[in-house]
């Protein structure tokens, strides 16, 4: 008797949970919502949560402030979100540092992997390969022959240690067995000079690099997308012409505090796929060289589960370390 009065008690419990939730859900937003970035204004990250704000902001005839808590490598916005009360109303837009600062950084004030619960992969865009014309190659398959025949005599500019074009030249060494050499720079358009004179040869850039390729300064080898993208023409794509398996895309994507209502998750998942459907959205986005993504909840945590892992294993080898 005792055990069928628990077990109905625990049915009614749960049936109760369930009925909150749905409510919840089904009055959510009722106030402002608010996107925590952590990046200053103009970025690429704040950029896209500015346009994702305004687009709910107009479904849900509800306020959507971007809040830029910019510092230590985005940890500082990150630990904010995780510390957030729990009901979908603090969000977090994260770009790939949130899974490489969970190997990057010794000691962080929450568990990448168990503190969020993810909503939705919102857009990405792909690095492109690009060489000094000095540089004899016309694809990644030479790219690697070369490396090969001269051992530690090539370099590849970067944005900064531990950033996603660091990376990417690391995970680039591992899987080609090359030993390009990684030369740091205080931010992206520095690594760009430095490459148009000659001081490296290489670099993973971001859509920043296309300018220079499309006015003959540099050469486009291929993107890191997992597919040909028609916002880049007809370039390959790296794992195709010449290292299979290679991808980096800087995604963009959302979380919430992990205890957050399920049916709040898959409200507000819900939202922004129907927003990223509309072709006025999608033409928007790639006019700021963004492609749109959808997933569901599910299939965005595999993927940054799988991004964990990544980049874990490519920094130990790397190396790097930001404390």
């Amino acid at each position: 008797m005792t055990i069928r009065i628990l077990t109905t008690i625990t049915l009614i419990s749960l049936a109760l949970l369930t009925l909150c939730q749905n409510a919840a859900a089904q009055e959510y937003p009722n106030r402002s919502v608010k996107i925590v970035v952590g990046y200053p204004p103009g970025g690429s990250v704040d950029v896209n949560a500015r346009l994702l704000g305004k687009l709910l902001g107009e479904r849900w005839k509800q306020p959507v402030i971007v809040e830029n808590r910019s510092g230590a490598g985005s940890t500082i916005a990150t630990a904010i979100v995780a510390q957030a009360s729990p009901d979908g109303y603090t969000i977090l837009l994260a770009s790939p540092a949130h899974t490489i600062n969970a190997t990057l950084y010794k000691k962080l004030p929450y568990d990448t992997a168990t503190a969020f619960a993810s909503v939705a992969k919102l857009s990405l865009a792909p690095l492109i390969l690009i060489v000094h014309p000095s540089l004899q190659v016309q694809n990644v398959a030479q790219l690697i022959a070369l490396a090969k025949a001269q051992p530690g005599k090539l370099n590849y500019g970067s944005s900064g240690t531990g950033t996603t074009v660091h990376l990417a030249g690391a995970l680039f060494n591992m899987m080609a067995g090359t030993s390009i050499q990684h030369i740091p720079y205080h931010g992206g358009g520095p690594a760009l000079t430095a490459l148009l004179a000659g001081d490296v040869q290489i670099m993973f850039s971001g859509v920043e690099g296309l300018a220079q390729v499309k006015g003959g300064n540099l050469r486009a080898l291929a993107i890191t997308a997992s597919e040909r993208l028609e916002l880049f023409g007809n370039l390959p794509t790296v794992s195709e012409s010449g290292l299979p398996g290679f991808e980096v895309e800087t995604w963009y994507g959302l979380y919430v505090p992990a205890a957050t209502p399920v049916a709040v998750v898959r409200q507000l998942n819900k939202d922004v796929n129907n927003i990223l459907r509309e072709p006025a959205t999608i033409e928007r986005y790639r006019k700021l060289s963004f492609e749109v993504f959808q997933s569901t909840p599910e299939q965005f945590d595999a993927f940054t589960q799988s991004e964990l892992k990544k980049w874990r294993d490519v920094v130990q080898v790397a190396g790097a370390t930001l404390d």
